[in-house]
């Protein structure tokens, strides 16, 4: 006679993105062995594929696909997948800032974690009267890159990371979609740029939506007290 089967909860999370709702399952053991053993082995390719297959095989909803959710998103739902699979509450050891050195551990529920956008974000740069840029969120990889990858820690946006997040080039007359055009091509596109011009498509990443969090932290030996900004995933797991 075989073991009975074990009933697997199900939820349900709004996509920040969208706004659509989607339902999930935490992940089992074999999944979380899955994704253990690939953060142990410190390869991008082999963390990459099991992040995928983890939060892939987690989404119940059809026709959700994770290598084109944003950043963000795959953030959102890493975290609500976790909080579900392995607690809800979340220990962090945060550092005061009035001294810079002294250590307080907050606890932080999972569901208090939203996801902050910015009123001035747009994804439409206008370069000049003539020329506007459409961006498109980074995806998966640079996920992962972000948050697991040991070797590559600077999170300076490099030149490969936003000609990659270029949807469209536009003109009056023309759209050149980025698809079409050759990771050179975009590169030495943004290089023809002024330095204004660059600054304006950096601010589309650095006031894009992120995983964002206040706490109000108190110095046990200065007594000072002090609100300590938590963003994107990784600030949840120090």
């Amino acid at each position: 006679m075989p073991l009975p089967t074990i009933a697997t909860p199900t939820f349900e999370l709004e996509l920040p993105s969208t706004g659509k709702t989607i339902e999930y399952r935490p992940f089992l053991v074999k999944e979380e062995k899955v994704l253990l053993y690939a953060l142990e082995s410190e390869n991008t390719k082999q963390i990459t594929n099991a992040v995928k297959s983890v939060i892939k095989n987690c989404i119940i909803t059809k026709g959700i696909k994770i290598e084109d959710l944003p950043t963000f998103d795959i953030e959102y739902l890493f975290l609500n997948i976790r909080g579900k699979s392995v607690g809800e509450e979340i220990e962090v050891n945060l550092i005061c800032p009035d001294d810079g050195e002294t250590t307080v551990p907050v606890v932080i529920n999972v569901e208090d974690i939203k996801v902050k956008k910015d009123k001035d974000h747009t994804t439409q740069i206008k370069i000049n009267d003539d020329i506007m840029v459409e961006m498109k969120y980074p995806t998966l990889s640079q996920f992962v890159k972000e948050n697991f990858d040991v070797e590559n820690v600077d999170t300076e946006k490099s030149f490969d990371l936003i000609a990659s997040c270029i949807s469209q080039v536009i003109t009056e007359d023309e759209v050149w979609e980025a698809e079409n055009c050759t990771k050179k091509e975009m590169i030495d596109f943004l290089e023809q740029m002024n330095s204004s011009q660059f600054k304006d498509i950096e601010k589309f990443f650095n006031t894009m939506p992120k995983l964002s969090h206040s706490v109000k932290i108190k110095n046990p030996n200065t007594k000072v007290e002090s609100e300590v900004v938590l963003e994107g995933l990784a600030s949840f797991f120090a």
